[in-house]
């Protein structure tokens, strides 16, 4: 079923947002139900799908497209952001592809970052460009929703994702920089997501899956898309249960308050 606007049948307070990276192009089968949205930035990366997972409603976009259209730097993240939110979903889970800049995190491992550091440049990053809107983003992650993942058997617990412009990846000099500041992983697209949502009054939480270690730390020929995007296929199945099991650990009414920064504040602009 093809929609143009966002149908009321679809809000809930229990619907939640699933925005998938590298090789997480679908998430529910035949039965879902694509929806197109348009939005004041554009279209979104692909139409999104609902579907149900356990007692939630279930809203999932391919943050690349649905044939990986969008590189790291042309992703329409505001676009993505602002039709989840009209859609009404309010609480996102962001599962992504990530490398390592710790030894003892090996591909296969799945993680939920604590902390983010931005080392993009030039991407659009806010929907207030007036109006001296300032978000807090000190813990850029929701607690809830980080909590109901990091429950989970097997998952690690926290690390600094550091989010580099890309496409390309590192230099070895990069990853041994980036790892000496004590970052833990490294990524091509936590940010602008992270922030938008929270601009938005949105819930989010990365959940990281370790392709490769990064290219300074460990010796040989660096990091390769090709191996990259087989280890992801590898871990599919798996990863995608993850998510799966974290959907089912979070409660079916929003009780968070941290991920509401406008309290008090006078938006320039109306939030769908």
């Amino acid at each position: 079923m093809m929609n143009n606007g966002a149908p009321a049948h679809v809000r809930s307070s229990s619907l939640l947002g699933v925005i998938g990276g590298s090789g997480f192009y679908s998430f529910f089968g035949p039965e879902a139900r694509a929806i197109s949205l348009d939005t004041p930035y554009g279209p979104p990366s692909a139409p999104i799908t609902v579907g149900t997972v356990g007692d939630h409603e279930v809203a999932f976009l391919p943050r690349h497209g649905a044939g990986h259209e969008f590189s790291p730097h042309t992703v329409p993240y505001r676009a993505n952001m602002w039709a989840m939110r009209a859609l009404g979903v309010r609480r996102i889970f962001g599962p992504c592809a990530v490398g390592s800049l710790d030894a003892q995190l090996g591909p296969g491992a799945m993680v939920v970052p604590d902390q983010l550091v931005d080392r993009t440049s030039g991407r659009r990053d806010t929907y207030f460009d007036s109006g001296g809107i300032h978000v807090s983003f000190a813990d850029p992650y929701c607690p809830s929703l980080r909590a109901a993942a990091t429950g989970l058997p097997g998952v690690v617990d926290g690390g600094a994702m550091v989010v580099i412009q890309g496409p390309r990846f590192s230099t070895r000099a990069e990853s041994r920089w980036f790892a000496s500041q004590g970052f833990r992983l490294v990524n091509m697209t936590g940010y602008p997501e992270t922030v938008l949502a929270r601009e938005l009054e949105m819930c989010y939480a990365a959940i990281a899956l370790v392709t490769d270690l990064d290219a300074g730390i460990e010796h040989g020929a660096g990091v390769r898309a090709v191996d990259v995007f087989a280890e992801f296929e590898r871990n599919m199945v798996p990863f995608k249960q993850l998510v799966h099991e974290a959907i089912a650990q979070v409660d079916l009414e929003r009780t968070c308050t941290h991920c509401l920064p406008h309290e008090g504040v006078t938006l320039p602009i109306e939030l769908p």
